[in-house]
């Protein structure tokens, strides 16, 4: 089993969708990751050497935040774009969508779900 980044990559997967287990690597950066370490895409996890894994290691490191420090670096965001009183600021504060969505009718991922409301009644036509 490969470990890259602090984080087990499932033996059964090919190494391209392997590499999305990652926090902050996607499937076009996985297929950048692994052009640059010279490792062919369609190869499995279980079936990679030591070298190839050290190599796509490298190639992380060099490339950027993944992981820890890229959770690390966001929540610093979101905590400045707080402090700072910021409009999209307000609306993480709130919980509430920050980028322009309507939240009328929608928005129940991110404000939960419904609570009801003592005696009101749905508008009858």
């Amino acid at each position: 089993m490969a470990r890259i980044s602090g984080v087990d990559l499932p033996p059964n997967k090919r190494v391209e969708i392997g590499l999305t287990y990652i926090f902050g690597i996607g499937r076009a950066r996985a297929v950048d990751i692994l052009e640059k370490a010279k490792v062919d895409r369609a190869i499995r996890v279980r079936d990679m050497s030591d070298d190839e894994v050290l190599r796509i290691t490298r190639v992380i490191n060099q490339e950027g935040r993944v992981e820890g420090d890229l959770r690390k670096a966001i929540a610093l965001d979101i905590k400045r774009l707080i402090e700072n009183g910021s409009y999209r600021g307000m609306r993480h504060r709130r919980n509430l969508p920050c980028r322009g969505q309507r939240t009328n009718t929608n928005a129940r991922t991110r404000r939960g779900p419904r609570r009801a409301i003592a005696g009101k009644k749905k508008a009858t036509r």
